[in-house]
């Protein structure tokens, strides 16, 4: 069912049956996931095979009912004269030119995915054949979350309404913090690593107050890391101190670096730092990191209004909420945050290395 969804989606957008903002929505889409996109192109080329076939049958038919005609008028006989011959001749030169467009049309057709496949497809090996599996069931799991998120619409053939952020783990179970904006009125949530690998997660816990969420990974092709490279730090940060970031603005891992501005955030709220640093709403719910690889904070973009001027929530607010969340849930008592980092003394592009890996995309919906 969520292929007949989905490739129905497909054709009300091919065929212009859906709105102005399905239309949008559909084409924000197929830009920010190559996958659907493929997908459209490909049941696009597939629409006009048939179209050209289905002219092609017509052509055969007319055919086959003007030889009936003939016959029946005895104008010709199954074992023509020189005459009926000639008239034969004359039937196809009166339809040689829609027959000659059809057989180009499928020649060229054929001729495109033939170079297509030949371009794409070098002498196999091993090791090519392990990586296009690899890639084949990446590619699988995307289009299965793409798949359930056209199922969970309403009408068939719609997309519903997502975010995008980011977010990074806090324990090696699979457990996730981002902003609640992130997520805000949302109930299902995916997240991509740096690999383009995707996974199922599950909205744990909101706290809009302080703009932090918790979500956990509950994909069964998730594997648990067996422990996580960075801290986070207890005492706040320093004014002037040197800071950066990791996320994901756009499908693609982007680093930004800046320093702490104010000690307190918009309108004086203890809660968060205030800094200066490029960050746009899809960095909301990524790291920010000291120059020893510590956690002081979780960025916050939705409050942004001058250019280069952003908020991170504290660690401060980060351990009070998972403090409620883990008397609120005797499921979550385990969460447990790293107070020793690896990166320590290591070179930033070293820690950014070693980091990637625990920074996810967030896409609720």
């Amino acid at each position: 069912m969520d292929d007949i969804l989905l490739l129905e989606a497909i054709e009300n957008y091919l065929t212009g049956k859906m709105s102005r903002e399905e239309r949008e929505y559909f084409e924000n889409l197929r830009k920010t996931t190559p996958e659907v996109d493929q997908m459209v192109v490909e049941h696009s080329m597939f629409l006009q095979q048939m179209d050209t076939y289905a002219a092609h049958r017509n052509l055969k038919h007319v055919l086959h009912e003007t030889h009936t005609k003939l016959l029946e008028k005895g104008e010709i006989t199954e074992n023509p004269s020189p005459t009926t011959k000639a008239k034969v001749i004359q039937l196809w030169r009166k339809y040689k030119r829609v027959t000659a467009i059809a057989a180009s049309v499928g020649g060229v057709i054929a001729l495109v995915i033939s170079v297509v496949v030949v371009a794409v497809s070098p002498t196999p090996n091993s090791k090519t054949i392990q990586e296009l599996n690899r890639k084949v069931n990446n590619l699988e799991r995307k289009t299965d979350a793409i798949n359930n998120e056209v199922n969970r619409s309403k009408i068939p053939g719609t997309i519903t309404q997502t975010t995008d952020g980011s977010g990074f783990l806090i324990d090696t179970k699979g457990y996730l913090v981002t902003n609640a904006h992130v997520v805000k009125g949302l109930s299902n949530a995916v997240v991509i690593n740096s690999k383009g690998q995707q996974f199922s997660a599950k909205i744990i816990a909101v706290d809009e107050s302080k703009d932090l969420a918790v979500l956990r990974i509950i994909d069964k092709d998730f594997q648990s890391p067996s422990s996580i490279p960075y801290s986070f730090k207890r005492t706040s940060g320093d004014l002037g101190e040197q800071i950066y970031t990791l996320g994901y603005p756009r499908n693609e891992i982007v680093y930004n670096e800046g320093y702490l501005s104010a000690r307190t955030g918009n309108d004086g709220d203890t809660l968060t730092y205030q800094m200066s640093i490029n960050a746009n709403p899809g960095n909301s719910g990524g790291p920010v990191l000291n120059k020893n690889g510590e956690i002081i904070g979780v960025l916050s973009a939705r409050q942004t209004q001058a250019v280069g001027v952003v908020f991170a929530v504290k660690n401060k607010a980060l351990y009070r909420f998972i403090d409620e969340v883990r008397k609120a849930d005797t499921a979550v008592e385990k969460i447990k945050l790293t107070n020793s980092s690896n990166l320590k003394g290591k070179e930033r592009t070293e820690q950014i290395k070693k980091m990637e890996d625990y920074v996810y995309q967030v896409k609720a919906f």
